[in-house]
């Protein structure tokens, strides 16, 4: 398996624990609300991925990779109001949140990257 198909699954596997998150979220109307908005932002990293990696030229790989790491840094700030605002226990978070900053952390690694190589 390439190191690529590696990230694509792990941003299915953030998708689906966003989820799943979601799913036990409180039936409130800020529960309600979060749960739309990270059900949003945490799905699309995945797909927007995908899309970069058949990129038709750099430009467009990093558009698609600077989306995928808005996606994420937002599903970040969502995390981080539901254990903030105790709407979920601290721990169902945690690898959720972790998750989300260590893919942030690496899609804006090859983004710098991948505008390095455009520069020369």
């Amino acid at each position: 398996m390439a190191k690529g198909d590696d990230l694509e699954d792990r941003l299915i596997k953030f998708a689906v624990m966003v989820i799943q998150l979601c799913d036990r979220l409180p039936p409130t109307p800020a529960g309600r609300h979060i749960a739309g908005q990270l059900l949003r932002s945490g799905t699309s990293p995945a797909p927007n991925y995908s899309e970069g990696r058949s990129a038709e030229s750099r430009s467009d790989f990093i558009h698609k990779f600077r989306i995928c790491l808005k996606e994420l840094n937002e599903s970040t700030v969502w995390l981080k109001m539901i254990r903030l605002a105790r709407l979920l226990p601290a721990e169902e978070i945690a690898p959720v949140l972790g998750e989300s900053e260590q893919l942030g952390r690496i899609i804006g690694a090859s983004i710098k990257t991948a505008a390095a190589a455009q520069r020369r």
